[in-house]
């Protein structure tokens, strides 16, 4: 016995040491977020912590996300990838407890009469006095457990990193879902733009009908020439080629809309009035700081850290031997009508024992290095994410306050350009303004007008970036 004491216990405490170089404190430099946003003041009020359906206050917006939330298909995979890693979680805790099988059989085997097995046996009886023969039958039923204690923690740490990783799908079906609301929202926005395109542009083609008749008239009386007809129908022949485009495009924008609701295509209730009215909630972003609380994307990006944290934790505890311990109780007979036979039947077993890894440690090594860089990946991900969730908030902010002044600037000049065009058909009238000056004016104005649709609809799309941006569209 001391032999072997003086083999195993300096192989135990070898593979005890070199467990020691085994580093899991893993970092990277970490740059503070900003105070505040920039040009804004340092406020909590945050719009991100408003449930969706106050921020937007458009009831027909609101039951088109509602229909998104319950039918689409890229929110429900996602939650069917909660249910998978849910699974994994509740495989992780049952390693931790020990197995118990029941277990039976029934079997006949023969030794042979020269073997070691055989030998002394010959002429020998069972307990019951029938006698021991080279061909026996055997039959069992009890339960048999096994049960690894976790003295190092590596079931523990696979634990905690199944929930951690169980945490993030969570977050992760929430960012689905914060994506589709924007979604949602910001094709509902180019649809009303769209309206108010054609709105527009129907328009347009009365006027330009209007205008066509007073120039054949002109020509009829010798005012106009063939000439100018011609320019006038040409105008009025690419404005209704530009209706069409737009009805084809609210087509096309409708049936996106009813993709992410889940349904085949059907028309879209709503109100084009909408795209120039304000949100009903003064637009407030909060501190930048909250972002880590309020983005699902950073949280699941924490979590995922986390995860790897315990999983480079459970690949370090796999250097460690590991403690086994089983044990078996039940009956046992040759002969059926013996089985349940109390005491006389009975057999049990227990065993323990110690597994420490020898020759695969660069396998193990390998396994741990990889543990380790998948928590040093995580960790660059969270901090792109922090940066990323700054970028976008900062960035839609500039939207805003650009648009804001582009859409004074353009109410300005589309009402000049719609005076020009009453002032270029009473001279063109009166012979002191040529046609092409007439047309000029139409078509700047057309264009002024589907310019200010567009700033106005940017505003509203940009609204909805910051929402989501900032945390919200989640609640």
């Amino acid at each position: 016995m001391k032999p072997l004491k003086f083999i195993y216990v300096p192989l135990f405490l070898l593979i005890i040491s070199s467990c020691k170089t085994l580093n899991t404190n893993v970092g990277i430099p970490q740059q503070e977020l900003p105070e505040h946003y920039e040009k804004t003041l340092t406020d909590s009020t945050n719009i991100a912590q408003l449930n969706w359906k106050a921020y937007f206050g458009d009831e027909h917006l609101i039951r088109l996300i509602e229909t998104a939330l319950a039918n689409n298909f890229d929110l429900q995979m996602a939650l069917q990838r909660i249910v998978t890693v849910e699974s994994e979680l509740l495989k992780a805790k049952g390693r931790q407890w020990p197995n118990l099988d029941l277990n039976s059989w029934a079997g006949r085997e023969r030794v042979g009469e020269y073997s070691v097995d055989w030998a002394g046996n010959e002429g020998g009886t069972f307990l019951s006095g029938d006698p021991l023969l080279p061909a026996y039958n055997d039959y069992y039923l009890g339960l048999t457990s096994s049960w690894e204690i976790d003295i190092w923690g590596k079931l523990k740490n696979s634990r905690k990193a199944a929930l951690s990783k169980y945490l993030a799908s969570i977050e992760g079906s929430t960012f689905v879902k914060s994506n589709l609301v924007a979604d949602v929202a910001t094709l509902y926005y180019e649809l009303l733009a769209l309206d108010n395109e054609l709105e527009t542009l129907e328009h347009t083609i009365e006027k330009q009908k209007e205008a066509l008749e007073v120039v054949g008239l002109q020509k009829e009386v010798g005012k106009a020439n063939a000439l100018a007809v011609q320019q006038f129908q040409a105008q009025l022949l690419n404005t209704q080629a530009r209706k069409k485009e737009t009805l084809q495009a609210i087509a096309k924008t409708e049936n996106a809309l009813n993709f992410l609701l889940g349904r085949y295509p059907r028309p879209i209730e709503r109100s084009k009035a909408r795209l120039f009215q304000d949100l009903p909630h003064e637009i407030k972003t909060g501190v930048p700081a909250q972002l880590l609380t309020n983005r699902p994307d950073i949280r699941q990006a924490a979590l995922e850290v986390e995860a790897t944290k315990f999983d480079l934790k459970a690949a370090k505890a796999t250097f460690f031997p590991s403690i086994n311990i089983g044990a078996s109780v039940g009956y046992s007979a040759f002969n059926p009508k013996f089985l349940f036979t109390s005491p006389e039947s009975i057999a049990y077993s227990f065993t323990g024992g110690l597994t420490a890894p020898l020759i695969n440690r660069k396998a193990l090594k390998a396994e741990f290095n990889t543990a380790k860089a998948n928590q040093l990946e995580a960790l660059y991900n969270y901090q792109k994410s922090i940066l990323n969730g700054y970028m976008e908030v900062s960035d839609t902010l500039i939207d805003l306050k650009e648009l804001r002044e582009i859409i004074a600037f353009k109410d300005q000049e589309n009402g000049i350009l719609a005076e020009s065009i009453e002032a270029s058909e009473v001279f063109y009238k009166m012979a002191k303004a040529s046609y092409l000056e007439v047309l000029t004016a139409h078509q700047n104005y057309l264009q002024s007008k589907l310019e200010l649709i567009n700033a106005h609809k940017q505003k509203q799309i940009a609204t909805v970036n910051l929402y989501k941006a900032l945390g919200g569209g989640w609640g």
